[in-house]
């Protein structure tokens, strides 16, 4: 992003929320595969922190089976979460006037947003930008929202989408998922905006297919250096986080060879913790000597 001054409020956004958390530089957190590493990245939490997240996800998971109603139920609650949320009405003003910045609106016929997290960004920017709004569920449905009516949709024939999502890893669901569906549709995902691009290939591989992605944001050391300048990280805790950027692999091995208590100890705590600290060991995951491997 070439806006310092917005990055440094996203940021500021990100931490508050808790959409970024730091493990303490002691004890990084397990992931389900049994790795470790230095943060969590939960960018739904920018709705107004994990609780009004959470409680989104309920209800798109309660109402998917019905598309139209569920369409209509996730727009009205985002819209009072826009009214009631300052960070998330920032949030979603900042991706509007990226979207103004950045493309031309004249070629822009539908926004879109993908089954469950990129509808918390991709909803109100469509509608304060007075585009129609694709809504695209995992199962391949889709519905239109157009002048306040949520219809099915069976054809965008000739349509150029612009695609908002959340977060961008691999872009594993946009090459399964989002953009087939538009394909199916007759439609083209010209170019795509995220909140964060974790920086794991996923802007390769939407080059690959012709959709351009832009990020407000990007998981590097950039970051981190604008989040411990506003305190929200510690030198150590940033010093972890620059290892692990530069090599992931090698800098935890190096963490669990230089703290041979952080595996025995992981082991005697809560019952998901500990089985991935088995999960860990079994596969030996960073190849680690056979004395470490007998605990």
């Amino acid at each position: 992003m070439e806006d310092k001054g917005l990055m440094a409020k996203i940021v500021g956004w990100l931490f508050e929320t808790g959409a970024i958390r730091v493990s303490p530089a002691d004890q990084p957190f397990w992931y389900t595969s049994g790795l470790i590493g230095p943060y969590y990245v939960n960018t739904q939490f920018l709705l107004g922190g994990e609780r009004a997240a959470n409680e989104l996800l309920t209800l798109i998971d309660e109402t998917r089976s019905d598309p139209l109603l569920c369409t209509r139920k996730v727009w009205a609650s985002l819209r009072q979460h826009y009214a009631n949320s300052p960070i998330f009405k920032q949030v979603t003003d900042a991706l509007v006037n990226v979207v103004q910045a950045s493309y031309d609106l004249d070629t822009i016929d539908f926004i879109s947003g993908g089954e469950r997290r990129d509808w918390f960004f991709s909803l109100l920017p469509s509608e304060l930008l007075d585009k129609p709004h694709v809504t695209i569920f995992k199962d391949q449905q889709v519905t239109v929202i157009d002048n306040g009516e949520v219809t099915a949709c069976s054809s965008l024939a000739g349509a150029k989408v612009l695609h908002i999502s959340d977060l961008v890893t691999e872009a594993s669901s946009y090459l399964r998922a989002w953009i087939p569906a538009l394909t199916r549709l007759e439609a083209s995902m010209f170019a795509t905006l995220t909140i964060v691009d974790r920086c794991q290939g996923g802007a390769n591989a939407l080059a690959q297919a012709q959709v351009p992605l832009k990020s407000l944001v990007s998981i590097d050391a950039d970051l981190f250096r604008l989040a411990a300048a506003q305190g929200y990280v510690t030198p150590e805790q940033q010093a972890l986080v620059s290892n692990y950027l530069h090599d992931p692999y090698a800098s935890m091995r190096q963490f669990l060879l230089n703290n041979h208590d952080f595996l025995t100890n992981a082991l005697r705590s809560d019952g998901r913790t500990a089985e991935r600290v088995r999960r860990l060991l079994t596969a030996n995951l960073y190849d680690l000597p056979p004395a470490m491997l007998s605990l």
